[in-house]
């Protein structure tokens, strides 16, 4: 039974108004940086002023959009086609730098450079498990509320799982918020030597033992970290909410990326319904990197039997003939009889050599059963060919040099037809193994149609390179405008 999805129409969406963030999110190595680059030139390009945020560090996005580097800064891209009004900027998301601008907005300066000196806050802001996607969220939230672009495509983080995204921003709220940090957080709540002697007298025996598991000066940073940080960890929760219901928001559009692989399309099913577990808009699948055939109706199963056919007019002979077997004998008795080509190593042999000295070097072109002589005749060799050294002829005329002769003369230009079959032979097999990857991709397709059937999908072809110019991203582009789902 076929399966058909909906189809996904990439143009109206992006020339909507009323979208303004698109998520691309999925499994790592599906093409989530180079599908949200693609989407950003071809909406500035219909008239969107677009920005790109991508955490991808790969410096092909950058140089693909003309640019040298990428940092938290948007940056306009040059060479768009800005006729119909739009613009295009990108950035790449730095995780410090994103952390500490936080800090440096929600509280006062003495406090900030107290947390931006921390050593737990420098390896926290660097990697911590959920920063990163975190952080995604928080400049997100920054470039909405700056309202300077109406298009923000965000390109999420790559990581494990694709509900990392989702999931981290919690994450890192709930730790911010836990009971382990409000029990670092209440000595300096408490105060001055109050502080001190509650610290001393009811958390002796808890520091002492958390001071042998982490280390003292490690102990020390923590609770310096968290005292400095007080005024900001209910900011941290309270911006995550916010940039959570914005995601929710009418005006955002999820593109689930996915590649025709069994762990890919998982992990796409898997976010499908997180997506609709979270209630948030989900546009539709991408599926990358679709590979197809300009001569699907030939099966592989008949374009395996034609290549077996041709292998068998390229090498005829049968080992078990037993008239093969006779006649390689007979070669191998007798060389000259089994190969004529094979000079003779006798007399005769002596006989030739004096012919050939009484003629001289003479031109026999291809085809030619009879000696061409010296002076132009065939047939009987002239005699007065021997005396070619003369500088004059019998006659007393110059003597005329006999033409240079074309190493080539003789020679076959025909292409050798068994060569020609074996390259047809190679290139149907390697058709049947486009056409086993079709059908396998397709299967796979299928099983997530069956599965999801109302999700609205596009099949993005596979290019035969990587993308590096704008020229390629807007290659993508067309294709994810016009692309059709395959029957599954």
């Amino acid at each position: 039974m076929s399966l058909e999805s909906p189809v996904l129409d990439i143009d109206p969406l992006i020339d909507d108004p009323r979208t303004r963030i698109v998520v691309c999110c999925g499994s790592g190595g599906v093409g989530k940086t180079t599908t949200a680059a693609a989407l950003g030139v071809r909406a500035a390009e219909r008239g969107r002023k677009a920005v790109v945020l991508t955490i991808d560090p790969a410096r092909r996005l950058a140089q693909s959009m003309g640019l040298t580097e990428l940092d938290n800064t948007p940056r306009k891209v040059a060479g768009i086609d800005e006729s119909a009004g739009g613009e295009l900027h990108a950035m790449m998301l730095d995780m410090k730098r994103t952390f500490d601008e936080v800090v440096l907005q929600h509280t006062d300066q003495e406090r900030a450079r107290a947390i931006l000196d921390n050593p737990f806050y420098q390896s926290l802001s660097a990697g911590f498990a959920g920063t990163q996607e975190y952080m995604a969220m928080e400049k997100l939230g920054q470039l909405r509320a700056l309202d300077e672009w109406d298009l923000i495509i965000v390109d999420t983080p790559p990581s494990r799982s694709a509900l990392d995204f989702l999931d981290a921003p919690k994450r890192l709220g709930s730790f911010l918020d836990g009971r382990f940090i409000r029990l670092l957080m209440a000595p300096a709540k408490v105060g001055g030597r109050a502080g001190v002697k509650f610290l001393n007298v009811g958390m002796s025996m808890m520091t002492g033992t958390l001071s042998k598991v982490m280390g003292a000066h490690l102990l020390r940073d923590v609770q310096t970290f968290v005292a400095a940080m007080d005024s900001m960890f209910g900011g941290f929760r309270s911006r995550a909410d916010a940039t959570y219901k914005l995601l929710q928001a009418n005006g955002t559009a999820f593109l689930v990326v996915a590649a025709p692989e069994r762990d890919a399309l998982r992990e796409a099913s898997y976010f499908v319904e997180r997506l609709a577990a979270e209630d948030m808009p989900l546009a539709g699948l991408v599926l990358n990197r679709v590979h197809g055939s300009g001569a699907a109706q030939l099966t592989a199963e008949r374009a395996l039997a034609a290549a077996e056919a041709l292998d068998d007019l390229s090498d005829p002979e049968d080992p078990n003939d037993p008239d093969t077997a006779d006649a390689a004998d007979t070669a191998d008795a007798d060389p000259v009889a089994g190969n004529p080509a094979t000079p003779r190593l006798t007399g005769e042999f002596d006989e030739s050599a004096e012919n050939l000295q009484s003629v001289g070097i003479v031109d026999q072109p291809g085809g030619k059963a009879g000696l061409r002589t010296a002076d132009g005749g065939e047939g009987t060799p002239s005699t007065d060919s021997a005396d070619t050294s003369s500088p004059e002829s019998p006659t007393g005329s110059p003597a005329v040099p006999a033409p240079a002769q074309d190493p080539d003369a003789g020679r076959s230009t025909n292409p050798d037809p068994l060569d020609a079959d074996r390259l047809a032979a190679g290139m149907l097999r390697l058709h049947a193994e486009r056409m086993h990857l079709v059908a396998r991709e397709r299967r796979t397709r299928e099983r997530f149609v069956s599965v999801h059937p109302d999700v609205p999908m596009v099949d993005v072809a596979a290019l035969p390179g990587d993308v590096h110019d704008l020229e390629g991203l807007r290659a993508i582009g067309e294709r994810l405008a016009q692309g059709q789902p395959t029957a599954a």
